[in-house]
């Protein structure tokens, strides 16, 4: 048997924005019409004029969320369906911001004995756009007060919010807006636009869900917000480098290549590491915003020369990280951190073609520091075996290169020096990795540490009265033990 439902819409909240036809439908129905709610103006007309409704008020009641209301809602209409055809009635349009509509369609997508009409009803829109007098072509966004997420408004465009009906929903859009806008930011309420009961109020943010009464037909307008109100979101500051990268931008900007940032990208990833280790979170969020903001420079290089833009590089990495994370965006089943490497470097291979390189240490960046190549190289390796289980024979190693570089002064041969010093150097590495210590971060740890005990060695020197030429080696290493001493007791 048919399921056969019709959803009619209510309009804005004048009996005049109803459309005859659907005005005819409700007051020569034989059967009782459903509704959402009994808080619109109209019902009272209609039930006036012979229409008879019985609404889903109570169901807003025995729930603590709205996605359940809207299901036990498509439920009961669905079992009415079963016995004779029903009429179901929204306010405004059906098809504007009603969650058991789209639910119903879907029913009826998965299910051909349900049929689903929409029938007509004047959307609210038009009346509010010339209500606040707006243009939505300027941009325009609609957005369900009861499931937003915050990352999802546009604050750059005209945002409407629909469904603010009580002072918990006003409260949460206020909460929400006010991470990204000031407190005193001036909002408008609408109510019932385009009908004898309109009325419009401009109030301060913080005082959304306190200074107005709240209804179904409240709606919230947030105009655009000014371009240093959006500092923090993404979407300004890559207008901003585009700014710097136009005519009438930056010069230094302009004349930048990808060539030209590689030193400044460096400097700024050893600056967010110094950061890291000096546990000042107001520095890391500097200096992780400069690394930003060489990809963005890259970025918007990439699009200016026509091969790719910021939003090819967030594609690539967020494609990778689904794809690399199978566990996570699929069906498959990693219990430790190791089966999630292997399973990484397996779709990695993969990504490749299936087939190995020529050597396992093949891909390993060119440009890397040395420690950290010597770091990758021993990893790589390490991978297939080629290791040492534990870190006696790593220390019997450095002892051995130690030896075989005393060897090599004896010689003076620089060329033969340098091997055997890098020969040390390379098993210290391979000391650092069977402790999981980064050996460049071990070392630029150190670089900070001699640094700051040196500058405090030239302060005291200066309180002094001396220079350091003034100094002898052992009066600079008393200095150099106070520092260190003075570290110890913070």
């Amino acid at each position: 048997m048919k399921k056969k439902i019709t959803i009619l819409g209510l309009g804005a909240g004048d009996i005049n924005q109803i459309p005859l036809g659907v005005y005819r439908q409700l007051v020569s129905s034989e059967s009782v019409v459903h509704t959402r709610t009994m808080d619109h103006p109209v019902i009272k007309s209609l039930e006036a004029d012979g229409a008879q409704f019985q609404s889903f008020d109570d169901v807003y009641e025995k729930h603590d969320s709205f996605e359940p209301v809207y299901q036990e809602i498509v439920q009961n209409l669905l079992q009415a369906a079963e016995s004779s055809p029903v009429i179901y009635t929204t306010p405004g349009h059906p098809m504007l911001a009603e969650r058991a509509v789209q639910i119903l369609l879907d029913k009826a997508e998965q299910d051909p004995a349900v049929q689903i009409h929409i029938g007509q009803g004047q959307s609210y829109l038009d009346a509010l756009f010339a209500s606040l007098r707006i243009d939505p072509v300027e941009g325009f966004q609609f957005l369900d007060a009861t499931s937003f997420k915050r990352l999802e408004v546009q604050f750059d465009q005209h945002v409407v919010f629909t469904q603010v009906y009580d002072q918990m929903i006003a409260s949460e859009v206020k909460l929400t807006l006010m991470e990204d806008l000031p407190d005193d930011y001036p909002v408008t309420v609408v109510h019932a636009a385009g009908s004898e009961e309109e009325w419009i109020k401009e109030v301060p943010l913080f005082e959304l869900d306190r200074s107005v009464p709240l209804s179904n037909l409240i709606s919230v307008y947030v105009p655009p917000a000014p371009p240093e109100l959006r500092h923090h979101q993404f979407n300004r500051l890559r207008e901003v480098i585009a700014i710097l990268r136009g005519p009438d931008g930056c010069p230094w900007d302009r004349k930048q290549t990808h060539e030209s940032l590689r030193p400044y990208l460096l400097e700024e990833a050893y600056e967010v590491i110094e950061a890291i280790d000096e546990q000042d979170d107001e520095k890391l969020t500097d200096e992780l915003g400069d690394v930003l903001l060489q990809v963005m420079l890259h970025g918007k290089i990439g699009e200016d020369e026509g091969y790719f833009s910021v939003d090819d590089i967030i594609q690539h990495i967020t494609d990778k990280m689904v794809r690399r994370h199978p566990h996570v965006f699929g069906n498959v089943n990693l219990n430790t951190s190791d089966e999630v490497v292997k399973t990484w470097d397996e779709i990695k291979r993969d990504e490749k073609g299936g087939f190995e390189e020529e050597s396992i240490v093949d891909d390993i960046e060119k440009s890397l520091p040395a420690l950290l190549t010597a770091y990758e190289l021993q990893k790589k390796t390490a991978k297939i075996g080629f290791d040492w289980e534990d870190f006696q024979p790593v220390l019997d190693k450095i002892m051995e290169e130690i030896k075989e570089f005393k060897q090599s002064l004896a010689k003076q041969t620089t060329t033969e020096m340098e091997k055997e010093l890098g020969d040390i150097l390379f098993s210290i590495v391979n000391l650092a990795r069977h402790y999981k210590i980064n050996p460049e971060i071990a070392l630029q740890q150190s670089n900070q540490t001699f640094k700051r005990r040196f500058q405090f060695i030239e302060k005291r020197t200066k309180e002094q009265g001396k220079t350091l030429d003034d100094m002898t080696l052992e009066e600079m290493d008393q200095l150099w033990n106070e520092a260190k001493s003075n570290e110890k007791e913070r």
